[in-house]
């Protein structure tokens, strides 16, 4: 039964795929798929924190903690699975510096992200948010660095953390 839902997320998940076929669509893919970098994140809140008032300096703060104990629970997650990505050279970045997929760590970021934002408050941040992550994480999929299996445990496992982080 696990060896046919493996293949049958295999299979899904080249449907998807666009980063082979040149064009607008995996233009924007991994545009977004990029989008949810850790490192793009850490430093726009940073220089928020830096030069936000006080009410954007308090959420920014929430924020990196918040990005940084995600990124810890990905890595030991990762680290109990070690599922390998799917093979492609898009993403090269990626499959070196992490050669682990599952669970998608953009995705749990994203939905991190978009849970905690509609908690901090703000209201239009909350809306961008919650249209931006799942477009994040199916762009994970279709640029060839995830499985859909990996993207749908990180939403979940994002929305659990930013429940989580939110309540705290």
């Amino acid at each position: 039964m696990r060896e046919r839902l493996l293949k049958l997320d295999a299979r899904l998940t080249e449907r998807m795929r666009v980063a082979e076929r040149p064009g607008p669509l995996r233009t924007v893919a991994a545009i977004l798929a990029h989008s949810g970098d850790s490192w793009f994140w850490l430093g726009g809140l940073l220089l928020l924190w830096w030069q936000g008032t006080a009410f954007w300096r308090s959420r920014a703060l929430s924020l990196i903690i918040a990005i940084l104990i995600t990124a810890a629970v990905v890595m030991v997650i990762k680290l109990i699975f070690r599922r390998s990505r799917p093979a492609g050279e898009w993403g090269s970045f990626y499959r070196n510096t992490d050669p682990h997929s599952f669970p998608s760590g953009h995705a749990t970021r994203a939905f991190m992200l978009a849970v905690m934002a509609i908690g901090l408050g703000s209201a239009w941040l909350a809306i961008a948010l919650v249209v931006w992550a799942p477009l994040v994480s199916l762009a994970r999929a279709a640029m060839g660095v995830h499985y859909i299996s990996d993207v749908l445990a990180g939403i979940v496992l994002g929305v659990i953390i930013g429940i989580v982080l939110t309540l705290v």
